[in-house]
């Protein structure tokens, strides 16, 4: 299901959707995301997770282009307490495809991983299967 659709006028785009069949949100980056696209999209997750309370999210980044977040500052201060307070337990961060790597996993030890579980991957499939795995722990621990 859509939540929302984020185009920016270079054709750039983050979309949000909710997966109903595995219950979790994915976020997907497409295109060339500048810091201020990349600010208002993980902004935009926040304000509509409050609806959803869910412990799931694949972000994809798998088909970005450029710096995403330059630095991990905000997301740090910000976005990391405000998710886990709204219920985000596990986060399935999927690279740049371009490059394999992002501001993420070019930090020694993300501060996320002390709030909520934070894995990597370089594939979607990888980090789908993993969510899945995630959320059978979840409905066993209920």
């Amino acid at each position: 299901m859509l939540i929302s659709s984020l185009p920016d006028l270079d054709g750039s785009r983050c979309t949000l959707t909710f997966e109903e069949d595995n219950h979790w949100l994915r976020a997907t980056w497409r295109g060339f995301i500048d810091p201020e696209e990349a600010l208002r999209g993980a902004q935009n997750y926040l304000d509509k997770l409050a609806g959803f309370r869910c412990p799931l999210l694949l972000n994809d980044n798998s088909t970005l282009h450029g710096p995403w977040f330059d630095t991990l500052d905000w997301l740090t201060r910000v976005w990391v307490p405000q998710a886990a307070s709204l219920g985000l337990r596990y986060v399935a961060h999927v690279v740049q495809a371009d490059t394999l790597h992002d501001a993420i996993t070019e930090t020694p030890r993300h501060p996320a991983a002390c709030l909520f579980d934070l894995q990597v991957f370089d594939q979607v499939a990888d980090a789908e299967d993993w969510l899945r795995s995630r959320q059978a722990a979840l409905v066993i621990s209920q």
